[in-house]
């Protein structure tokens, strides 16, 4: 019912920036917690930001704290990324999610914890 499309990944040099969007479709929106995954190779998928719903309150994991910003605008459906002094280590496909309840008192950290999902968009960081 729900679909997610992930866009503006790409290659970047270490130190460089990128924004990722992640425009939702075909459900409620604004009622959500977001957040973003990530997953390399042989890793498994790990948290790296999310947004409530009212989108005043953020979370990040701590390896890209400081250097990642998220984001959403709940008038267009869309939920953003903004990845700044990338490192090589940031290279993964990264996701975009809906968590499975809305009105969440606490931003969700687990993959289980989202049930839409989209298919990813490829961030390389060459160092």
């Amino acid at each position: 019912q729900v679909q997610l499309v992930e866009s503006g990944g790409g290659l970047v040099q270490a130190g460089g920036s990128l924004r990722l969007s992640c425009a939702v479709s075909g459900g409620t929106f604004s009622s959500f917690d977001m957040g973003w995954f990530r997953q390399s190779p042989g890793k498994e998928r790990e948290f790296v930001a999310g947004i409530s719903w009212k989108g005043t309150y953020t979370y990040y994991a701590d390896s890209v704290k400081g250097r990642f910003t998220i984001s959403r605008d709940n008038a267009k459906n869309t939920v953003f990324l903004q990845m700044n002094s990338l490192k090589p280590e940031d290279t993964a496909v990264y996701y975009c999610a809906r968590t499975r309840a809305p009105y969440r008192t606490m931003i969700p950290r687990t993959t289980s914890e989202y049930d839409y999902w989209g298919q990813g968009t490829q961030v390389t960081v060459s160092s």
